[in-house]
């Protein structure tokens, strides 16, 4: 399979600079797939699982939350608010986040404020604890 150029970066420096044969992620608008000579395009992601399917046939999932991906000339960068290699999530911490923030959204004086901040903490711990399995 042909492959294409790819970075991921978060604001913590480069996370994956390489070839890759695929890209699958989520964006605000729903799952993209990015293969070799993709037309140019642009998106804010979402929050969710990414697998990044390298030339060897490998598939490295992570947790990616929030970004942007931009593919120009046939190149793909990924800029991610925050991303994870399932191999480097802790179970045990993604889990007492996602326990915490249950435990928040069980609690029946939250304003708004404090609800969509405990509804996008509980969100992101689903799917660290997802994909960390």
């Amino acid at each position: 399979m042909m492959t294409f150029p790819i970075q991921i970066v978060t604001p913590d420096g480069l996370i994956f600079d390489g070839q890759a044969e695929r890209l699958f992620c989520r964006t605000i608008a729903g799952d993209v797939c990015i293969l070799a000579r993709h037309c140019d395009y642009m998106t804010a992601l979402g929050m969710g699982e990414a697998r990044l399917t390298l030339e060897d046939g490998t598939v490295r999932r992570a947790a990616c939350i929030g970004g942007l991906l931009a593919v120009t000339n046939g190149a793909a960068r990924l800029v991610a608010t925050t991303w994870e290699w399932a191999e480097d999530i802790d179970k045990a911490r993604a889990e007492a986040s996602r326990k915490r923030a249950e435990e928040m959204l069980a609690r029946k004086e939250l304003d708004a404020r404090e609800l969509e901040m405990a509804q996008a903490r509980l969100k992101r711990a689903l799917v660290r604890t997802s994909v960390a399995r």
